[in-house]
């Protein structure tokens, strides 16, 4: 897939149409455009069609509807081809973003989810990765040592 800056340059936008007229997606969520430019409006209106459907349901209802596509996609894949998708939408998300754009998504993220958790969660939710390994999840490790681990602590604290 094409990144914006890529669109930008002339001599990439005939190649991408080329590519685009032989059936491939050159655009994220373009899927369906027979060359550059349908793919971009396909894209766009997917776009605007999904942020008005947001508006319309609410950030609750949206979250739902996300959640049960995304139950259903895990039940058709399994979980390893569920986790092929995670691991490609975050390496498209780290050539977009740049390793210093990405290293930096990473920090705030944790800052975010360590001020939710507090303290006490954030230990916990550590000593659980900290027992995991390359074949085993920390949850695994922890059940199988009698290691207690209290998961109620990650839940988001409300203000």
């Amino acid at each position: 897939m094409a990144s914006e800056q890529e669109r930008r340059d002339p001599q990439k936008r005939e190649d991408l149409d080329e590519k685009a007229k032989q059936g491939e997606t050159v655009v994220p969520g373009g899927t369906g455009g027979h060359s550059l430019k349908a793919q971009e409006h396909l894209a766009e209106g997917r776009h605007r069609g999904g942020e008005i459907r947001k508006e319309q349901l609410g950030r609750e209802g949206y979250q739902e509807i996300g959640h049960r596509g995304g139950e259903t996609r895990k039940e058709q894949l399994g979980r390893e081809g569920y986790q092929e998708i995670g691991h490609r939408g975050g390496e498209t998300r780290k050539e977009q973003l740049g390793r210093e754009g990405y290293q930096q998504m990473g920090k705030e993220g944790g800052e975010t989810r360590k001020e939710q958790l507090g303290h006490e969660g954030y230990q916990e939710m550590g000593k659980k990765g900290g027992l995991s390994t390359k074949d085993k999840s920390g949850g695994e490790r922890a059940a199988e040592e009698g290691i207690p681990i209290d998961e109620s602590k990650f839940k988001t604290r409300t203000p």
